[in-house]
């Protein structure tokens, strides 16, 4: 196995890793709501935190990552999230589990942009839509591993024994992946592997602020703050109490249907950047598309009810994960529109706004159903809300995106 291929395995294993951190408050829910004696709003917050700690992350990130490169910024973050993993296994109140999620989720901020970066340098641009959209699915078996085998495992030892497991094998990968990672092909050398002189700080620097004057790139931003913001608010949280209080499903029938988000997810992310690279050799056209498939979903939630068939509220689950996947392509968007220079620092940007997304709908549709409805805060008229919220949302970034630019237009 060539060298860029064992990056790629240990850098993907590391997303795997942050996606398992940040969704896995959805099937343990009960039992965070049990120990540590939490509301809805609560709820809503504690697993907030872990999105806020990542996409604060992403403004060092953004001007560290094209300098420093990733190998040791993954590397000592990483650290940092297995300190977090140990302290919010053992933490007895909400004040200490919003530290251990917070530094989990400084821990995990790196991950996926690292990754992008090591990809941008070990491999062709003409296959990185590709590569990103393997990645996601990759990083989605993190997300299925936190549903139903999490639920297996809480089971078994518990949520706090099952957490430090956990910590443990991530503290092994990253110490793996300081020895073997390197940052580009030939890391002796001043030089990228496409020719580009490594940019200075000052540069760096530079470099954000004709970022923050691209309209285009505000506009995907925000997109992607609702995409992701309304998807993994649902996936990583909202949807465990759906379906166990509203829908009267068990755990471990819970575990499955989010498993299936996931596993759109999966058959998704691959998908859609095999599409765009190969077929219709467009990133909106997709993106839109797809914001408008979640935007539907999330009118179709408001009609689930005890009755619904089990089949279509498979489906729906499905086919959330599979339009959300599309989102990915904002990535090689943002990135297609700038230099080869401002690479990680365009990328890293989106994806501030992309972690800001989750926490700002978890807290905030937690607040929203608790002010609503507080005798009944996780109840079908409470969710019906959130569900209209996360629509109205959707229609509006989709329309924001049909004005972006398709390609970059060269100097």
């Amino acid at each position: 196995m060539s060298r860029r291929w064992i990056i790629f395995i240990l850098a993907s294993s590391h997303f795997f890793l942050s996606q398992f951190y940040r969704t896995s408050n959805a099937v343990i829910a009960p039992e965070l709501i049990r120990d540590l004696s939490l509301n809805t709003e609560e709820l809503g917050l504690l697993s907030a935190s872990f999105f806020y700690g990542f996409a604060l992350t992403q403004i060092p990130i953004s001007v560290l990552l094209d300098k420093v490169g990733p190998r040791w910024l993954m590397t000592i973050l990483s650290l940092m999230g297995v300190v977090g993993a140990i302290l919010f296994s053992i933490a007895d109140s909400l004040g200490f589990g919003l530290l251990g999620r917070v530094l989990l989720g400084i821990g995990m901020a790196c991950n996926l942009m690292g990754t992008f970066k090591l990809l941008t340098e070990w491999y062709e641009p003409l296959v990185f839509a590709t590569l990103t959209g393997l990645v996601a699915s990759i990083g989605t078996f993190g997300n299925m591993v936190a549903a139903t085998p999490l639920v297996m495992l809480v089971e078994q030892f518990g949520w706090r024994l099952s957490f430090q497991l956990i910590a443990g094998i991530n503290l092994i990968l990253t110490l793996t992946l300081f020895v073997v990672v390197r940052n580009r092909p030939d890391d002796a050398k001043i030089h990228t592997a496409n020719g580009t002189p490594s940019i200075s700080m000052r540069q760096a620097f530079s470099n954000l602020g004709l970022l923050f004057k691209n309209k285009d790139y505000w506009v995907i931003s925000f997109a992607t703050l609702v995409r992701y913001g309304t998807f993994a608010a649902f996936q990583a949280l909202w949807a465990g109490p759906f379906l166990i209080e509203v829908m009267g499903y068990s755990a471990i029938r819970t575990g499955n249907m989010i498993l299936l988000m996931n596993v759109g997810l999966i058959v998704g992310s691959p998908l859609w950047g095999a599409l765009s690279d190969r077929v219709f050799k467009t990133r909106k056209g997709l993106v839109v598309f797809c914001l408008l498939i979640m935007a539907l979903i999330s009118l179709v939630l408001t009609t689930f009810s005890p009755k619904t068939g089990p089949f279509v509220i498979s489906l729906i689950f499905f086919l959330f994960g599979l339009a959300s996947s599309g989102g990915m392509l904002m990535y090689p968007h943002i990135k297609d529109l700038m230099p080869h220079s401002m690479a990680g620092a365009a990328m890293t940007g989106i994806n501030f706004f992309n972690m800001l997304g989750p926490a700002v709908f978890l807290q905030g549709l937690g607040i929203l159903m608790q002010h609503l409805y507080p005798a009944a805060s996780r109840g079908p008229a409470a969710f019906d809300a959130s569900f209209l919220v996360c629509m109205a949302c959707l229609m509006g970034v989709t329309t924001l995106y049909l004005f972006t630019a398709g390609k970059r237009k060269e100097a």
